[in-house]
């Protein structure tokens, strides 16, 4: 452990972010092959894929298919092992990763709560004299909470304690949804982001997700198929490797083709 944290970090960690990077039009896996090591498995294979800036993608497939993987790379969070991630014709590499992140909103199946308010948590990183509290607002309005917070005492200035223990997991994950729609990000990335909730909430978060798809583009991984409807195209990743793109009518047929291939 001591050897691990005695390693150096990268050039530009401390660096401020100067200029943000360009995205206009497209995200491209060009021919993406990654493994975490030389002598393990390799988690994805020949991956060719496009998105037009401005739609929703939705990502199923079987545990250990590679799913959230991809989306770590496309975060920059892990680099391929061959191919290449492209914006808008450019590749991703160590000097430029920050500033393609700073377009990025991640929301985990964890999510992760500071021991402050719920507003800070929602603006969570922005300075409390910089907080716009109608955009907190209007991002718990949209990501479900809002009635739940009105109806509390300090209502925003409520206190979550640590890790959120005052809330259920549905309402962190609320929380966390809000965040990302207080950053108001070029992309949004849920993953599995939605676990937590009944399939009513989850239907009208999804409906208010729909309605910002012209100006963000929205990654999203599921395994509740319903989740996906709003989808402009579906991402099947398969075990084998191979990669199926279909929309959610497709996807409704294709899966109802396999279960009955299983039951027969």
């Amino acid at each position: 452990m001591l050897n691990l944290l005695n390693q150096p970090l990268p050039n530009n960690t401390s660096q401020d972010l100067i200029n943000l990077m360009p995205f206009k039009q497209e995200i491209v896996f060009k021919d993406l092959n990654f493994r975490y090591t030389k002598d393990t498995p390799w988690i994805l294979k020949n991956v060719n894929l496009n998105f037009k800036k401005g739609k929703t993608i939705g990502f199923i497939g079987m545990t250990g298919s590679g799913k959230s993987t991809l989306l770590d790379i496309l975060m920059g969070l892990l680099k391929p092992t061959e191919g290449e991630l492209l914006i808008d014709g450019i590749p991703i590499t160590q000097e430029n990763r920050k500033a393609w992140q700073a377009h990025i909103s991640h929301v985990p199946q964890s999510i992760y709560l500071a021991d402050g308010t719920i507003q800070e948590n929602i603006a969570l990183g922005v300075e409390l004299e910089k907080m716009k509290e109608y955009k907190v607002v209007q991002a718990a309005q949209q990501a479900q909470i809002s009635e739940m917070i009105n109806n509390l005492k300090n209502k925003y200035k409520t206190f979550v304690g640590e890790q959120g223990v005052q809330l259920s997991g549905g309402q962190r994950q609320r929380i966390g949804i809000a965040r990302a729609l207080y950053k108001n990000s070029d992309v949004l990335i849920f993953d599995e982001a939605t676990s937590a909730l009944d399939n009513q909430t989850e239907q009208k978060i999804m409906q208010q997700i729909a309605q910002l798809k012209d100006n963000q583009t929205i990654f999203i991984i599921a395994h509740r198929l319903t989740t996906l409807k709003q989808c402009d195209s579906i991402i099947r990743i398969n075990t084998d490797y191979t990669i199926e793109q279909m929309n959610y009518t497709q996807l409704i047929e294709k899966n109802f083709i396999r279960k009955n291939e299983k039951n027969t």
